[in-house]
């Protein structure tokens, strides 16, 4: 963790992928920002070519507080949606991809980053394990429902999307990854709606 800005490794990844390689700091659009970093909410929200807002269900960093699995959003509302460690906490993790799907314009994109399980070929859950200390043992967190495998990238087609499946971590130099600690790789799903 970062002692100056409370940062860990996956945010810093993930703010150097956002500047790197897409138009969330160049294109006008409108952003919705689940279960925001306190860091990269702070520079999202300070972008004037943004629209942004943050949802949660119910952190008080979030702008809004909202159900991922029943969001009050029109269709095709957002240009970009933000969605990191979220989906491995939802009992209906499809319902919530569907909802993304729905809100998200065509030809806009979502960043949906979840813990990857690279050696599982599916994912791992147990909806009836309700025991903190056994979802912990399982899953590796006492609120996570499941832990995903390499099917995650066909489950997020299922429900619509077009996924690009990054490692972004090994196209950086090996400076550069020192330089911000980025001890760990972080799988980008980068995923579009088509129009």
């Amino acid at each position: 963790m970062c002692p100056r800005c409370d940062s860990l490794d996956r945010h810093r990844l993930l703010w150097l992928y956002l500047h790197n390689r897409t138009n969330i700091f160049r294109d006008r659009l409108r952003a919705l920002h689940f279960a925001p970093e306190a860091s990269i909410q702070k520079k999202l929200r300070a972008s004037p070519n943004l629209e942004y807002t943050s949802a949660d269900l119910d952190s008080p960093l979030a702008m809004v507080s909202l159900d991922i699995t029943d969001i009050p959003y029109a269709e095709n509302t957002f240009d970009v949606i933000l969605c990191s460690h979220v989906l491995e906490f939802i009992p209906d993790d499809h319902k919530a991809m569907s909802e993304l799907y729905r809100i998200l314009k065509p030809g806009g994109w979502a960043l949906l980053l979840v813990p990857f399980d690279v050696e599982g070929c599916e994912k791992f859950e147990d909806l009836k394990v309700f025991d903190q200390k056994e979802r912990e043992r399982l899953f590796g967190q006492f609120d996570q429902v499941r832990v995903y495998g390499r099917d995650f990238k066909d489950r997020l087609e299922h429900a619509g999307f077009t996924v690009r499946h990054e490692f972004y971590k090994q196209e950086l130099d090996p400076t550069l990854t020192q330089h911000y600690g980025l001890l760990v790789e972080l799988d980008m799903f980068h995923c579009t709606k088509p129009t």
